[in-house]
């Protein structure tokens, strides 16, 4: 059984930064990609980034150039740096992981992610 477990979360001010962790276990972190989704109160659950086994990034059009997501195989960890943060971007984050095979138009479904953490929650005070 895979476990998530996603940290990182909290408040900050609109403009600011935070870095999300997801540490995985299993030993076999490395073959899989990984992926964060953020959910706000009463919508939909909704794709962030997502990074390949082998560091291929992708990600949602409203976070490219604020956000990136980067791994560490070596301790079974992905991350999402966000930058420039606004109200608009808080919600509950959670980190996923998906297959083997990579194809950015596949990695924004949910339905393509088998284990998923527990979430952490970001707040953005304007």
């Amino acid at each position: 059984q895979v476990q998530l477990v996603e940290s990182g979360g909290g408040l900050v001010q609109a403009g600011g930064s935070l870095r999300l962790s997801c540490a995985a276990s299993g030993r076999t972190f490395s073959r899989y990609n990984m992926g964060w989704f953020r959910q706000a109160p009463g919508k939909e659950r909704d794709f962030v980034a997502a990074i390949s086994w082998s560091k291929n990034t992708y990600y949602a059009d409203s976070m490219k150039g604020r956000f990136t997501i980067s791994r560490d195989n070596a301790k079974n960890t992905v991350y999402l740096q966000m930058n420039s943060l606004n109200p608009e971007d808080a919600a509950v984050y959670y980190c996923a992981r998906g297959g083997s095979d990579w194809s950015p138009s596949l990695t924004r479904l949910q339905e393509s992610y088998d284990y998923w953490g527990q979430g952490t929650q970001v707040t953005v005070s304007s």
